[in-house]
């Protein structure tokens, strides 16, 4: 049976979950590594340069580390609807000096090409893609390269199709995590399953090894995962506030703030399913907001980041899953060392 040593090259089953946008450094992942476990880059919204330098500087470290990529998977949206949302959500860039309501509609696939040429080119020992089912060729070529291929899946069906692709093993994200739900079917994310229940299903129905990730807020429900039938198990919004993360002011600010209480699923500012603490902006806009990805990350993109810089929560994607309250703020090998202390 393959474990976690087999999959991911360590001993620890502790996973930092790739976190685009700012989270995920290299610094985290080398700490995560230093402590016993294992980390992934977040190649989403980066260039192929970027990721490859940030490779080749963990590569040197010499801990066993992966690769996030997301799979271009458009959630198209038609111009007017486009038109609408932006004309709706203008009056939130005014104060910045933001024209929202004239901001073009923007598709691309997020140097897809760019990033497997690299990753074909200079292998690194896990390749994992969220957002659905990469090419069945992509996977082909990748393991021939050296690298383990692994899956995000959200239910068992996504984990037989992702299976059929041969992979080598998959991750199982329950709808508690943090950021975007990894579902093939964003109009249609399935129902929330408790993590050991998801767990169970998908091992259950391919026979591969499973990640377990969504959740997670503390070292029991990693034993609990555990013990369910996962190699390992993902942790992000748990590491949002360690000293290592690039996670900045304005999010570490809100994820202490008590006045948050309660995490929702909001398409509100990227157009696709995604946790978050309940803010002013989900408020007003989630019930108008169209499906409608990459498109509407990039027409909310220039709000968002004047909205960190200001230290204006409320117009600020605060990503985070149901396991929020316990992220605290210390060095990564301390959370590491509570996570596995229950096991």
């Amino acid at each position: 049976m393959t474990g976690i040593r087999d999959l991911l090259g360590v001993d620890l089953p502790v996973v930092a979950a790739p976190m685009a946008g700012g989270p995920s450094t290299t610094r985290l992942a080398t700490a995560v590594g230093t402590a016993g476990g294992f980390a992934f880059l977040a190649a989403g919204y980066r260039t192929p340069e970027a990721v490859a330098a940030e490779i080749a500087e963990l590569r040197a470290g010499g801990h066993p580390f992966g690769v996030n990529v997301f799979v271009p998977t458009p959630v198209p949206v038609t111009e007017a609807e486009f038109r609408r949302y932006a004309d709706r959500i203008a009056p939130e860039g005014a104060p910045y000096g933001l024209d929202l309501a004239t901001a073009d509609r923007v598709a691309d696939d997020d140097h897809w090409d760019g990033k497997l040429d690299l990753l074909r080119r200079e292998p690194v020992p896990v390749v994992s893609f969220t957002f659905g089912p990469p090419p069945a060729a992509v996977v082909r070529d990748l393991r021939r390269a050296g690298s383990r291929v692994l899956v995000t899946v959200t239910g068992p069906e996504e984990a037989a199709a992702a299976a059929d692709l041969g992979v080598d093993g998959l991750v199982a994200q329950s709808g508690a995590a943090g950021g975007h739900l990894g579902t093939f079917t964003p109009a249609a994310p399935p129902a929330p399953r408790p993590l050991p229940d998801l767990v169970r299903q998908v091992a259950g129905r391919t026979g591969l090894p499973v990640l377990a990730a969504g959740g997670v807020g503390g070292g029991r429900d990693v034993a609990d995962a555990l013990a369910a039938g996962a190699v390992g198990v993902l942790v992000g919004t748990l590491l949002l506030l360690a000293d290592e993360s690039g996670t900045g002011r304005t999010h570490r600010d809100a994820l202490g703030d008590p006045a948050r209480d309660r995490t929702v699923v909001t398409r509100a500012f990227t157009g696709r399913p995604a946790r978050a603490l309940r803010n002013r902006f989900v408020e007003r806009h989630d019930a108008a907001a169209p499906l409608g990805y990459p498109a509407l990350h990039h027409l909310t993109r220039p709000l968002r980041v004047a909205a960190a810089g200001a230290g204006d929560a409320d117009r600020l994607h605060l990503w985070a899953g149901t396991g929020w309250r316990g992220a605290r703020a210390a060095p990564v090998a301390d959370l590491v060392a509570e996570l596995t202390r229950p096991l």
